[in-house]
């Protein structure tokens, strides 16, 4: 009996999302609309996806397994921490490659939301309702979408003629406990005509902790404070706020990933693709004009 030896001639075309791996994955809103998008892609044009989690500070380990053009055909980044080397590996050994939410202008192919105008945005959106004394809770710098929120946070500022404060930038990194501490550092014991008015986290998760921490000072929202946040992750609170924020497009992002993927893995992409998607302003119950 002859076994038959599978090469990229006899097989479906198959695609690895590399995601990298950290301690709450399984309950991240992120990874699970990248896989979400992801699915959809394959389904509709029946390729096979190959999940592959890795360690965040350290892509080097695990490459040299998956650039075997016989078993696969083209990697979906789904964050790469700036580490853009991993990625210039993966095109040097001939590996058609997608970044996701990192823009560059350098001649990589990426598809991003375009985190840097939403921040500013948010900011805008609080200035128009009069705030002043804006604060907010940032991301983990070590992703481009965070140091990006911040940027167009800075951005924001800048164009209402707002000074930066120092003391109203915390970190979160995305995490529950550290954005609970930066709210409370920004509120407590601090008197009314001193504290922020508002405060834009960089994420859902972040913002809930934020009017939480609010609430346990006796605080209302969006009375006393207003509070913006960032995914339209309708899970990610159960304080009955309804949150103003920015839907991201997360899962048409990773869907079009997978889409020009297949694409290059054809030769009928035009080189290098370069998208940047739009988040959508939600305008919630948790923001309100200065009286």
């Amino acid at each position: 009996m002859t076994k038959t030896v599978l090469t990229r001639k006899n097989r479906k075309p198959v695609f690895v999302v590399v995601i990298p791996r950290f301690e709450d994955l399984s309950n991240s809103f992120y990874a699970g609309e990248v896989t979400k998008g992801a699915n959809i892609a394959a389904s509709r044009l029946g390729v096979d996806i190959l999940i592959h989690l890795v360690e965040r500070r350290d892509h080097s380990q695990w490459l040299d397994g998956l650039l075997d053009p016989n078993f696969v055909d083209g990697m979906l980044f789904a964050d790469i921490d700036r580490d853009w080397d991993v990625v210039r590996t993966a095109i040097r050994r001939g590996m058609p490659t997608m970044v996701l939410n990192n823009p560059t202008t350098e001649p990589f192919n990426t598809i991003a939301i375009d985190n840097r105008g939403a921040a500013r945005q948010a900011v805008g959106s609080l200035t128009g309702m009069g705030h002043t004394r804006i604060a907010t809770i940032g991301g983990d710098l070590d992703t481009q979408a965070g140091q990006d929120r911040l940027e167009g946070y800075y951005e924001g500022l800048a164009i209402a003629g707002l000074p930066k404060e120092k003391k109203w930038v915390k970190k979160g990194d995305f995490l529950r406990t550290l954005a609970r501490s930066g709210a409370l550092a920004l509120l407590k014991d601090v008197k009314a005509s001193e504290r922020p008015t508002a405060i834009f986290a960089a994420s859902d998760v972040m913002a809930f902790e934020v009017i939480d921490a609010a609430k346990s000072l006796g605080l209302k929202v969006p009375e006393d404070l207003s509070v913006v946040g960032f995914d339209n992750n309708l899970e990610a609170g159960e304080n009955g706020v309804k949150l103003s924020t920015f839907e991201q497009p997360i899962v048409d992002m990773s869907r079009q990933g997978i889409e020009n993927l297949y694409q290059m893995s054809m030769g009928l992409a035009k080189l290098p693709v370069k998208i940047m998607l739009e988040a959508k302003w939600i305008k919630g119950r948790s923001t309100a004009s200065i009286k």
